[in-house]
Order: C-alpha cells, then sequence, then structure tokens
C-alpha cells in the first residue's frame, strides 16, 4: 500500500484510509474502511505475515487514531493469504540483532508488547481471524481479546522453547488459564492446536468455517459483533472432536509436579504412547527455556490481567538475549535449518534455580510501562 493513498471520507468498502502524516508508511499493513468497520490486514504473505517492527508501528498508528473516530465502531484484524493469519515475530531480526546487539530486538519487544496490551484494553469491539497459522505475536496480537475466530485450517501454537525462549506476548497467561494442565502441555512441548483445541483451551471463541469468512464484514457493519458471529458460527463438535481433549487424563496427571524433570519421567513412565511422545519432544527443547517457562506460568497463574505478564515477559526476553540458546535455537531451526540445536546447559539437571530466577529480575528504569494503554476502559459504562 503506498503512502500516498488517499483518505476514504465515504466510507466505501475499498477505500483506504490515510495515514497521520504524508511521510507514514504502513508497510505490509493495509487499512480499510467498510462503513462502520475498520480492517486491519497483515498483508505479508510470503513470510506467513510475520511481524516486523513496521507493521507493529502501522498498527499502533491506526488504532490509536481509530479509537476516538465516531466513524469506526468495530475493528477487524485478519490476514492476508491461505496459508495464515500471522506466524509471530521476525526471528531473522532477533538472530542478527543478538549477535551485535544494536538494541532492535528490545525495541521490537517493547513495541510489541505495547500493541497486544492496547489491542487487549481497546476501547471498541476487535474480531481477530485467527484462519491458518497462528503462532508467538500472532497469539499476542489475536488471542486476548473477546471476539476470536478460528476455522478448520487454524493452527495455534507458542513454539518458543524451541527456539531457546519462553513463551511471550501474554501467552503464558493463556496458558495458564487453560482448562487443567494443558497449558503446561502446550507451552513445554510447543505442541499446536487446531481450531477446536483452541475453543477448548482459551485461544479462541468461535469456529467459522473459512468459506464463510466473507461474509464477516458485511453482517459487521450492521450487526453486533457477537451476533454477526454467532450467524456464521458452526459448534466445534463440526470439525470433530480435537486432539487434546482425549488426552487430558494422562496430561493432567502427568504435568502436575513441582518441576520440569518430574514431568519429563512421568510422560517417560506412562503406558500411552502420546505421553512418551511428549516426554521425547520435551527433551529436545532448551533445558533453560523449559524451566523458565515452567517458573514463568507459575507466575502468569496469579495474575489477574494482562499486564504483570506482558511485563514479565520483557524481563525474560531481555535475559534470554544475553545468553547462549536464543542465538543456537534460532540457527538451528531458520538459519541453517539443522534442527539440531547445542543447548547451553546441555541437561535439566544442570539447570539451577539461580540460573532461572535471573530471568525474572527486574529491568529497572527499563521495565516495560503499560500505563499509556491499559487500563483505559475504567470508567466506560
Amino acid at each position: 500500500m503506498s503512502a500516498a493513498a488517499p483518505s476514504d471520507s465515504s466510507g466505501g468498502s475499498d477505500g483506504f484510509v490515510g495515514f497521520i502524516d504524508a511521510g507514514d508508511d504502513p508497510g505490509h499493513v493495509r487499512v480499510r474502511r467498510h462503513g462502520r468497520v475498520g480492517r486491519l490486514t497483515l498483508d505479508r504473505p510470503e513470510a506467513i505475515n510475520a511481524l516486523s517492527l513496521r507493521m507493529m508501528v502501522a498498527l499502533d498508528t491506526v488504532l490509536r487514531r481509530w479509537e476516538t473516530d465516531p466513524q469506526i465502531d468495530v475493528v477487524v484484524l485478519d490476514g492476508t493469504g491461505p496459508r495464515g493469519f500471522c506466524a509471530g515475530g521476525d526471528i531473522r531480526v532477533i538472530y542478527e540483532d543478538a549477535q551485535n546487539r544494536r538494541g532492535v530486538s528490545e525495541r521490537l519487544w517493547r513495541t510489541e508488547y505495547l500493541l497486544d496490551a492496547l489491542i487487549a484494553d481497546y476501547r471498541k469491539p476487535v474480531v481477530t481471524v485467527l484462519d491458518g497459522i497462528t503462532m508467538g505475536g500472532g497469539i499476542g496480537i489475536g488471542c486476548h481479546i473477546r471476539h476470536r475466530i478460528v476455522t478448520e485450517r487454524s493452527v495455534l501454537a507458542l513454539p518458543e522453547v524451541a527456539l531457546g525462549l519462553a513463551p511471550d506476548v501474554g501467552g503464558l497467561l493463556l496458558l495458564a488459564r487453560a482448562p487443567g494442565r494443558l497449558g503446561a502441555h502446550l507451552a513445554l512441548t510447543a505442541a499446536r492446536m487446531g481450531g477446536v483445541d483452541a475453543v477448548r483451551a482459551g485461544f479462541a471463541d468461535a469456529v467459522v468455517p473459512s468459506e464463510r469468512l466473507g461474509q464477516l464484514v458485511p453482517l459487521l457493519q450492521r450487526m453486533d459483533p457477537a451476533d454477526a458471529i454467532a450467524t456464521l458460527a458452526v459448534a466445534p463438535s463440526a470439525l470433530g472432536d480435537g486432539e487434546l481433549e482425549a488426552h487430558r487424563s494422562w496430561i493432567d496427571m502427568c504435568y502436575d509436579a513441582d518441576e520440569v524433570p518430574a514431568v519429563v519421567e512421568r510422560l517417560a513412565a506412562h503406558p500411552e504412547p502420546a505421553a512418551r511422545a511428549a516426554a521425547e519432544a520435551i527433551t529436545r527443547m532448551s533445558p533453560l527455556a523449559l524451566c523458565v517457562t515452567w517458573c514463568g506460568l507459575g507466575e502468569a497463574g496469579k495474575a489477574d490481567a494482562l499486564g504483570p505478564t506482558l511485563v514479565q515477559d520483557l524481563r525474560v526476553s531481555y535475559r534470554f538475549l544475553d545468553g547462549p540458546d536464543l542465538v543456537e535455537g534460532i540457527r538451528a531451526a531458520v538459519i541453517d535449518r539443522s534442527r539440531s540445536p547445542v543447548w547451553s546447559p546441555e541437561r535439566l539437571s544442570d539447570v539451577t534455580p539461580a540460573m532461572v530466577e535471573r530471568h525474572f529480575a527486574p529491568l529497572g528504569a527499563a521495565d516495560l510501562d503499560l500505563s499509556p494503554v491499559l487500563g483505559r476502559r475504567a470508567g466506560r459504562p
């Protein structure tokens, strides 16, 4: 989209909304107005709409303006292309920055978490369409609101432990609130959820067949978001039973432990093949990231809102940037695709409490300040 695209004052269905300044450039974000509906479409399909810093700034800029725009009543956030809504953040940028420390990662994380908080506490209804792959940063912008749509193509995950990092973008709060011990299983194995499992785990609200998505915006132009979505939705069972529900018994039992090594022992000893497969999956992850994630889950479980978890996320992410596992994990998964990372420490038994605790220490003046974006709805009816 060109920064010179004209403002749409007529409310036409395909009109672009101009940016604040002529020099602003939304990058890979399409900005449109459909009557009373503002629509933001992640438009980087070659990267499954992975979020760049520029994209996040564009989203933040338009969302802040639309909050006070009397012609916008509801916002839709979706993605271009059939592969996915958003594959996460641009981890190649983090990989490069971790080696030269120019501060790009810190700016990216800080901007991302503030955007997550803005969307979560937005003054107007937001509808997210989590069609296809939705991971990492896609969870952050898409799953902390009330109107979250998945389809038969949806695949949701927080795969950070495989990259030498802990789940961030407030994902630990969602995981901590998942039924039983599902959140611990999803966090430690980086397991993927289909649409049905996403609804049952609390990451989504409604299942809408992908062939009906084209009707969403027209319905939102004349209906309340809840009613519009209900008109299009099908019962989750229409897509099957999901995979996680069938495994709840061993998941709840094996993950009900005090520490990660005990979880792995229980899984490995369980007669259910899926439990033993989960144990094998966990042993391939960064031992330090696993232990930090376990501790982070406990802390997120105490939170009554998103803010404290995002503050924790920035602290943890900063500390991983100083260690070797994040660079090694991205290298093995994305750069040379060897799939054979060498973690440090190599074993869970070598991770000490002090190694874990340092990730949660305050950053002082660098701590995340969410006051500009959280709590702004307190006075609204």
